[in-house]
C-alpha cells in the first residue's frame, strides 16, 4: 500500500505523570487535539504505527550510541520508567518483526540503519501511544534517533531518513502511519527545567508545517542548544517526519 498518515507530537512525562498541576483549561485543550489526531490516525485505518522518538538513554548508551535504530520484534513493554511517575501501567506493546525486516532491508539502501530485537520503551513512546493507541492493539515499529549523546546526526540526515523511511512504507503492501515524537524548545534536568521559549518553538513550526527544508536543516546545534535547550536537539525527530511527507499537502 504506502504511508497513510503522518503527524507529530509530544512526549514529555509530565502530559500523564504531572497533569493536576497544569491549568485544567490548558490541559485540557491539549488533550481534546491529542483525541482529534488519534481519531485522524484511526480513519487511516493503519496495520502499524512508526514511532520515531529520542529514547532518553534506556536501551542505548555511550557505549553504543547508533544514529538510528528501528525495533525489529513482535511484541515490545513500557513504560521502562516507574509506572506511578509516569501515570501509565506497563503493558505489552505488540510489534510486527517481518514488517520491520522488510522496512530496514529498504531502507538499508539509502541509510546506515541499526536494528534492535529488544526494546524497553520509555516515556518517549509511551506518552503518545497512551492517548493514540490506548487500546494497544496496534502494531508498532519504534525508531530512536540520537538526540541525546553528541556527536549528533546532522538534521539533513535526520531529514533524509525520512525520505528513505517513506520510499521504504511506500513499497510495503501495508497501510502504514507516522508519528514523530519529541519535544522543541525545553531545558530538562537543568535549573531552567519547565521554560520554554515560544517565539523560537513558533518560529521552528513555520518552517515545519511550510515544509521549508533549506530552513529546517540551516539550525546549528550551537544554535539550538542557546535558544532551545538540549532538549532542542529532539527536532530531529520532526524533521524525519518532514522528509517522509515531503510533497505532500494537508
Amino acid at each position: 500500500m504506502s504511508l497513510v498518515f503522518a503527524g507529530v507530537c509530544s512526549h514529555a512525562p509530565g502530559i500523564t505523570g504531572r497533569a493536576q498541576r497544569a491549568d485544567p483549561a490548558v490541559r485540557d485543550r491539549f488533550y481534546a487535539k491529542l483525541g482529534e489526531l488519534r481519531g485522524r490516525l484511526e480513519a487511516t485505518r493503519p496495520d502499524a504505527l512508526v514511532v520515531i522518538a529520542a529514547e532518553h538513554f534506556a536501551n542505548f548508551f555511550m557505549n553504543n550510541m547508533p544514529a538510528y535504530c528501528m525495533g525489529m520484534a513482535d511484541a515490545y513493554e513500557g513504560p521502562i520508567e516507574d509506572e506511578e511517575w509516569l501515570a501509565i501501567k506497563r503493558t505489552r506493546v505488540p510489534g510486527n518483526a517481518d514488517l520491520s525486516r522488510r522496512i530496514i532491508r529498504s531502507m538499508l539502501e539509502d541509510i546506515d540503519l541499526a536494528y534492535a530485537e529488544e526494546w524497553k520503551f520509555d516515556h518517549g513512546i509511551m506518552v503518545p501511544l497512551h492517548f493514540l493507541t490506548p487500546r494497544y492493539d496496534l502494531p508498532v515499529i519504534p525508531v530512536n534517533v540520537n538526540c541525546q549523546g553528541p556527536p549528533l546526526t546532522p538534521l539533513s540526515r535526520a531529514y533524509e531518513f525520512g525520505r528513505a523511511l517513506r520510499r521504504a512504507c511506500d513499497a510495503q503492501p501495508e497501510r502504514i502511519g507516522i508519528i514523530g515524537t519529541g519535544g522543541i524548545s525545553h531545558w530538562p534536568a537543568t535549573p531552567n527545567s519547565g521554560v520554554i521559549n515560544e517565539a523560537w518553538d513558533r518560529a521552528f513550526l513555520d518552517k515545519f508545517i511550510a515544509n521549508r527544508r533549506a530552513e529546517l536543516v540551516a539550525y546549528s546545534d550551537e544554535e539550538t542548544f542557546r535558544d532551545a535547550g538540549q532538549g532542542g536537539f529532539e527536532i530531529r525527530t520532526f524533521l524525519a517526519v518532514a522528509g517522509a511527507t515531503e510533497g505532500s499537502t494537508g
